[in-house]
């Protein structure tokens, strides 16, 4: 499983999303599987709603990678690592 891509990096909408990480009032999708041990961050995202609607795809991929125990929150954050073992 590799790192993860800014899935909002193009237009105005990824230029304001980025400017709103840098301040730390991003959204960001945390998914945590239990195997292999690890999390995942996917964003940022300008609000709470766009976060919400793209867990599903995130997990759905990560499941047919076959990830098990795959968990999701959204949440406000700045993470300085897209991915990393527990």
């Amino acid at each position: 499983m590799g790192t993860t891509a800014n899935v909002s990096s193009t237009g105005l909408s990824g230029r304001l999303a980025d400017f709103s990480n840098r301040l730390g009032l991003a959204w960001w999708v945390r998914v945590t599987t239990r195997t292999p041990n690890c999390v995942y961050y996917f964003g940022p995202f300008l609000n709470q709603q766009e976060a919400y609607g793209t867990i599903s795809g995130y997990v759905e991929d990560l499941e047919q990678e076959q990830a098990e125990g795959v968990t999701a929150v959204v949440q406000r954050c700045k993470p300085t690592q897209l991915t990393y073992e527990l």
